[in-house]
């Protein structure tokens, strides 16, 4: 843990324990989204091919996971680390932010 905490830049234990409750929240939360907008746009598993059906729901779940990681880290009080987490990650897509 200590290796983690070195490298994501964060001095507690509990800084890391928030840390970790918000990724976890933010993924399920945004699993549980992408089922009701594909059925919203209309596409089913019934209705498509099982491969095409889960790579529109994963790309889907990209920007709705890049949104609701700064939210629930705003919420959390851990803006500055999942902003800061956001650029790079989005930087390594060729997408850059200030």
């Amino acid at each position: 843990m200590e290796k983690l905490k070195q490298r994501w830049g964060i001095s507690s234990n509990f800084q890391l324990f928030i840390i970790f409750i918000v990724f976890g929240i933010t993924g399920s939360t945004a699993a549980k989204i992408a089922g009701p907008v594909t059925e919203f746009i209309g596409l089913h598993p019934d209705s498509v091919h099982p491969v095409l059906y889960w790579v529109v729901r994963i790309l889907l779940i990209f920007p709705f996971y890049q949104v609701l990681l700064v939210f629930f880290g705003w919420i959390f009080g851990q803006f500055e680390f999942f902003w800061n987490f956001e650029k790079k990650m989005l930087s390594r897509f060729g997408i850059k932010l200030k």
